[in-house]
């Protein structure tokens, strides 16, 4: 492995219908909105596994019990842990520290954007490597598909509107406040609404 002190994270929700991707099911219907994510998780640890840059963790929720999650631990080198926290941000902020207070530099990405490459993955680890301390991927939403650190703050995941617009402005900021030095890749589309269901967007899911 290129980066043995990194540590790569990945959110996954268990893909239960009327749970998983519930923006999606006016589109879909429940069971085609969660067979779409579990699509979605598997494709994500394919590449990020296949590119073998750092160990990586898969992070379950309600937990790690769901026979969808032993499978992805029986199919794919990765570690399974449970998210922890009443929303988005406790759970993510959780994660990233209990990875940075053991000095691993991380990334935490959800399974929404499909055209995340191992390139991205590996041009961010590199970012952080350097004189970087954050490193984000914009969606062209307003959100981020992926935030890298190498030093851990609660303010980036503290009283955040998640899933609006103003999620990567408000984190800009933030790090800005900080004085982090920050890095961004290119701008990416996820998959979150039904409009976002598009030929292009879906194409990465066969490759």
């Amino acid at each position: 492995m290129k980066f043995p002190d990194a540590r790569l994270i990945v959110f996954a929700k268990a893909p239960v219908a009327g749970k998983a991707k519930t923006r999606l099911i006016p589109a879909l219907d429940e069971e085609g909105a969660a067979a779409l994510h579990a699509r979605l998780v598997t494709h994500t640890l394919t590449t990020v596994t296949n590119a073998a840059l750092c160990p990586v963790q898969l992070w379950c929720t309600p937990d790690t019990d769901h026979p969808f999650f032993t499978d992805c631990q029986n199919n794919f080198p990765v570690t399974l842990h449970s998210q922890q926290g009443s929303d988005l941000g406790e759970r993510m902020a959780h994660a990233m520290n209990h990875n940075l207070q053991q000095g691993f530099i991380s990334i935490i990405i959800g399974t929404d954007c499909p055209a995340l490459s191992t390139t991205d993955f590996e041009q961010a680890l590199i970012h952080l490597q350097n004189n970087n301390t954050a490193v984000i991927a914009p969606a062209n939403d307003g959100g981020y598909v992926l935030m890298g650190l190498k030093r851990f703050s609660p303010e980036l995941f503290a009283n955040i509107r998640w899933g609006t617009g103003e999620v990567l402005a408000t984190t800009r900021e933030r790090i800005k406040k900080l004085q982090w030095p920050l890095a961004e890749l290119g701008v990416f589309q996820d998959i979150d609404r039904p409009e976002d269901l598009s030929e292009s967007n879906l194409k990465h899911l066969n490759n």
